[in-house]
């Protein structure tokens, strides 16, 4: 009995622990049924919104009610997502009714800026973003000319010479320095990169910095403006090649009309003159001139697995110059590996980058020892070769024969660099990435120059073949590490930055050396040692100073945003430099702008004209230390002389510059405010923009007296200039159908520079002149330009000419006020001389036209200049009765002129042209194939383009488009002027298919989304007063094949017309890492968007998105409207 009680107590003891041990269970594992609605702000339901558990993959999407159901732990919160829309967090429960609001800003473009990225919607400075399909097309060396007329405020003067770069001011100019100039190039992070090294293909887009609060976080080098190029990055999951190759032919615009060999003749003849005649007719021109065949070849292989990214490029370049034996060859080699890790918290990038060219060239000297000069002037009455076989030679001196000048002169130039990159990107936890990057790169130039015992160049032919070689070696290394931190608190979102920098250079370290007298010419450079003569060091031995310069920097930002309506943005930058003088290393670079999105106001929410209106205002200060080196502030001594002593030969020393220890870099403060502003649903949109830029500090050398100084000129910090302007850039989408669209882009820029000041009561100078083109007939005081207090830089200062009397110019003699006496000379004094013009324009434009029709595109981008002036100086030269007395050749219009006429080529206003221009300078059509040879290749785009097909103007030279840089601008110099070119070239873009497919996986499809496919809703509305319904929006499907964006069956796309709006939300599979299932999602959006963009819906009509939750499974929720 006792064992009965023992065994059943037993028992129930176990029963009871079992029910316990069942309860716990029961209690920890329960979940509870939760459902809920999800509307828009309209009450319409929303359908495909995500639905996630938070903390966990367990979730659903909205069905076309916008009801959702979901099994969720006790006490959940549910994370309700949708694009277009902003994310909410709510507490699970039944029969939840929840209202999303529209989030205009989740779809705003992504602004490169230094040290970070920017929506557009929350910059408040003044940056410009030109994407790579919208940059210009032709045949370019410097990625400078790809932004030609693209951004407002931007001046590019581009050149033909494929040798050559083009001159780019940013919104006037901010200094003096004919070196320094040009704006602050960033790439891909890396400040101060060399252009050279990145090839135009592998470019994805540009940024340009164009106000102080842009430009100031990069401090004392940015008063000319930055431009931040980015390149392409590595595909992901699957191996993508492309290929684009284009080839071109290049023929000059234009030729000067210069006489013939019978003009002359009869010239001479009707004056009475004897000709200095070889008894020929030569066209010099055609002799030198050729049509310049370039080629360009670029391969792009990227791919990756979602983790880890990598992407290589190679671009082999040859260019061919219009001018005989000119042009180069580029190779360029880009490659870059990224991957993630810790959970996708750390991103690690090494890049490598290479670039070898070799650049030919011809003399191009002045004083006659040009090419480009001597095929003008060479007399056509000369043959090409006596009939020994030697060259012709000119009559008188520095008459040269422009094929002997290439044949027995001859050059090239051989550039190697390399740089390595490494970045760092660490997510310490959300917002908060801390990022390293390194970059090390090296350069080496080698000059090679032949001059033969035929060279006619004076003072080489009679030393039986001269060889000179030099090569210089560089280096530099850029250290940055910073923190960016963004975060929400409420309705406000803060960013800041803070970051430190580290940058050495070393230039300049290299030597030459110059022999001559050989045996013969076979040789030319390539063995120097076979020379009979090396002229001592002070003639025949280069050696450039090595010189080590240091900077480094501290830097932050901060930015703020309430309701995405008000924003403010403060950047500082604390710059120190080893190239100023000791009491001014280090300076400081603030700015701060803010700028109000009037839109997001609530008195603004029921108003229909404006999509966007946002207003911006900042001001900050930049520098520009540019161009100096690391002996700038010291005093210095070179070679000054030689004397004799017992018999040898030893060289004398002197100083060559003075110390300066108060130098420093030059600053310029910016006040810049705009407007951005869209109407139309932004098919018209665009941004006004009004600045006043002041820099100070300008450096210019200025004469001391040598008695307190060791030599006789100083560079000092004294003048001051101004540039105030207005910019306007309008956006608009004029035409859009079915198959066709029209989209224009206009931007219209106007500067006004001004030379507030320069000198003051320590440094005073007369030496402003500028601009001596050189003109034969005028001996001395040949300049063109002043530099003037109170007048822009390049302001003609010249004679006024008052027409000919008696077979010789006259000039009207001024007082000393400037006026005219009403007398007139053909001996005109300094006092005679006035401002008679002006280089600098009035107006800059470009506009750019796009149309599209199914596959066909067409561009067309039309640039101008107008209002500035241009000082024909070929036309002043070539028309001289000096060169028609030494034997050379002229222009047509000198045969209307005296020939005894030695006043007709003195610096004046004869001479000065109106520049304005319009010139189409880009016709480009295109048509792409798409899925060909059963996709193996994915799209095939053929096109053809021209460049500079024609040119309206009243200008006289060669091309108005002349050099607006500078000092000296609106000068056509002939002798370094190369012509510019009309160019039609040819090419293709292939897109090859890339990857194997993935193995196939289970297939997993939630069958209660897709089961009412094609249309899981339609929403009917009735006209009030109509017996008529009208359709507002259905509801579509698509599914995927596994692991893949290839869709399975496009018939429920079929029927959507052109003129819809379209949302797509596309899911992917749960299974695998969540990052790369997102962009799997991405993925398939995408080829839904562009299927529908096939069948002619437009793309500005499309909204595609990849989903960041992954339980819908391999579908796309398509919603017309």
């Amino acid at each position: 009995m006792q064992i009965v009680k023992k065994t059943i107590g037993s028992n129930m003891r176990r029963v009871l622990f079992s029910s316990a041990l069942l309860l716990v269970s029961s209690l920890t594992f329960a979940q509870s049924n939760v459902s809920g609605t999800v509307k828009d702000a309209n009450g319409e339901p929303l359908i495909g919104v995500s639905v996630l558990e938070v903390g966990t993959q367990n979730g659903a999407v909205t069905d076309m009610y916008g009801n959702y159901k979901l099994k969720v732990k006790p006490g959940a919160k549910l994370k309700i997502s949708y694009i277009g829309f902003t994310p909410q967090t709510v507490k699970a429960g039944s029969n939840s009714q929840i209202v999303l609001q529209e989030d205009n800003t989740a779809l705003n473009e992504v602004v490169v800026v230094g040290y970070g990225t920017m929506r557009r919607k929350d910059v408040t400075s003044s940056i410009t973003t030109v994407k790579a399909e919208d940059l210009n097309q032709g045949v370019f060396t410097d990625p400078g000319q790809m932004l030609q007329g693209k951004v407002p405020g931007l001046v590019v003067s581009s050149t033909a010479d494929p040798n050559g770069s083009p001159t780019i001011t940013l919104r006037g100019a901010s200094t003096l320095r004919t070196g320094a100039m040009s704006p602050y190039y960033v790439v891909d992070g890396i400040p101060g990169v060399d252009i050279s090294i990145v090839s135009p293909e592998d470019i994805e887009s540009i940024d340009v910095l164009r106000d102080a609060t842009a430009t100031a976080i990069y401090g004392s080098k940015a008063a000319n403006g930055v431009i931040i190029i980015t390149t392409k990055k590595g595909a992901e999951e699957k191996t993508n090649v492309s290929y684009n190759g284009y080839v071109a032919f290049d023929n000059i615009l234009k030729k000067y009309d210069v006489c013939t060999a019978d003009d002359l003749r009869q010239y001479a003849k009707d004056n009475n003159i004897t000709l200095k005649d070889g008894g020929a007719n030569t066209d010099w021109q055609d002799e030198v001139l050729r049509t310049g065949i370039s080629h360009n070849h670029n391969v792009n292989i990227s791919g990756g697995n979602g983790s880890t990214n990598y992407m290589i490029s190679a671009d082999l370049r040859k260019r061919e110059g219009v001018i005989k034996m000119t042009g180069f060859d580029r190779f360029n080699v880009r490659s870059l590996v990224s991957t993630k890790t810790l959970k996708d918290h750390l991103t690690v990038s090494i890049g490598a980058n290479m670039m070898y060219g070799k650049h030919f060239g011809v003399p191009s000297g002045n004083e006659g020892a040009s090419v480009l000069d001597a095929m003008n002037y060479y007399s056509p009455t000369n043959a090409i070769k006596n009939a020994d076989g030697t060259w012709t030679v000119g009559s008188g001196s520095k008459n040269y024969n422009p094929l002997a000048l290439m044949e027995e002169n001859k050059s090239e130039t051989v550039w190697k660099r390399n740089q390595f990159v490494g970045k760092t990107a660490l997510e310490l936890w959300k917002g908060f990435v801390w990022s390293v990057n390194y970059s090390w790169s090296n350069y080496q130039s080698t000059y090679s120059a032949y001059n033969t015992r035929n060279s006619q160049l004076e003072g080489i032919g009679n030393k039986n073949g001269q060889a000179t070689r030099n090569t210089y070696f560089g280096r530099e290394q850029t250290f940055e590490t910073y923190l960016n931190y963004d975060f929400k608190v409420g309705k406000s979102k803060w960013g800041l930055m803070g970051g430190y920098s580290w940058e050495e250079k070393k230039n300049n370290d290299g030597f030459g050396l110059s022999v001559e007298g050989y045996y013969n010419d076979d040789l030319g450079w390539y063995n120097m040692s076979y020379a009979q003569t090396i002229l001592g060091v002070q003639n025949s031995v280069q050696s450039g100073y090595l010189e080590k310069v240091r900077n480094i920097s501290f830097y932050g930002r901060v930015n703020y945003s309430f309701d995405s309506r008000y924003m403010l943005q403060a950047t500082i930058r604390r710059d120190g430099s080893s190239v100023f003088g000791k009491n001014n290393r280090w300076g400081t670079f603030p700015s701060v702008s803010a700028a109000w999105n009037i839109t997001e106001e609530k008195f603004m929410q029921n108003q229909h004209i404006f999509d966007n209106l946002k207003l911006r205002a900042g001001y900050g200060i930049s520098g520009n230390a540019m161009g100096f080196d690391v002996y700038s502030s010291y005093n210095t001594y070179g070679a000054s002389g030689t004397f004799v002593y017992d018999g040898k030969t030893y060289r004398t020393y002197g100083a060559t510059k003075n110390a300066n220890p108060d130098l420093k870099w030059e600053s310029t403060g910016m006040l810049n405010i705009g407007l951005d502003f869209a109407f139309l649903k932004g098919r018209l949109n665009g941004t006004v923009e009004v600045y006043h830029k002041k820099t100070k500090d300008l450096i210019w050398s200025y004469p001391v007296s040598t008695t307190q100084y060791i030599y006789g000129w100083m560079d000092a910090n004294v003048g001051e200039m101004t540039n105030k302007g207005i910019e306007f850039t309008l956006n608009a989408v004029p035409v859009r159908t079915k198959n066709f669209m029209w989209s224009t882009t206009l931007n219209l820029s106007h500067n006004k520079n001004t030379v507030d000041k320069m000198q003051n009561e320590t440094f005073h100078t007369t030496n402003l002149t500028q601009g001596d083109p050189m003109v034969a007939g005028v001996s001395a005081d040949g300049w063109t330009q002043r530099i003037m207090e109170g007048e822009p830089i390049g302001t003609f200062y010249t004679y006024q000419y008052a027409g000919t009397v008696n077979g010789r110019s006259e000039y009207y003699v001024l007082d000393e006020n400037g006026n005219r006496t009403g007398e007139t000379t053909n001996n005109p004094s300094l006092k005679d001389r006035s401002i008679t013009g002006c280089a600098q324009p009035k107006l800059n434009a470009g506009w750019n036209n796009t149309l599209t029709y199914k596959n066909w595109s067409l561009n067309a981008f039309i640039t101008g200049v107008f209002g500035n002036d241009v000082y024909n100086s070929a036309r002043a030269h070539y028309t001289s009765a000096q060169m028609f007395s030494d034997g050379k050749n002229v222009l047509k219009e000198f045969l209307n002129n005296p020939a005894s006429d030695a006043s007709g080529s003195l610096p004046s206003d004869r001479f000065i042209e109106k520049g304005s221009y319009v010139r189409l300078q880009t016709l480009s059509l295109s048509y792409t194939f798409r899925n060909c040879f059963n996709d193996w290749i994915q799209d095939l785009t053929l096109y053809g383009t021209a460049n500079n097909l024609f040119t309206i103007t009243s200008y006289k030279g060669l091309d108005p488009e002349v050099n607006l840089g500078g000092i000296d601008p609106g000068i056509d110099y002939r002798w370094s002027r190369y012509p510019h070119t009309r160019t039609f070239m040819v090419g293709v873009k292939i897109n090859f298919g890339g990857g194997k497919k993935k193995k196939a996986t289970p297939q997993y499809i939630d069958r209660e989304v897709i089961k009412e496919v094609p249309v899981i809703k339609e929403v009917i509305k009735k006209v009030p007063g109509k017996d008529k319904k009208v359709f507002v929006q259905s509801t579509y499907v698509v599914t995927f094949s596994v692991n893949s964006a290839e869709i399975v069956s496009t018939a429920e796309l079929d029927g959507i017309k052109s003129g819809s709006n379209v949302e797509i939300v596309a899911y992917s599979s749960p299974e695998g890492k969540s990052s790369a299932n997102q962009k799997l999602s991405q993925k398939r959006a995408d080829a839904v968007a562009k299927y529908l963009q096939d069948k002619g819906v437009n793309v500005t009509r499309i909204v595609a998105k990849g989903a960041d939750s992954n339980h819908a499974n391999r579908i796309a929720i398509v919603t017309v409207k």
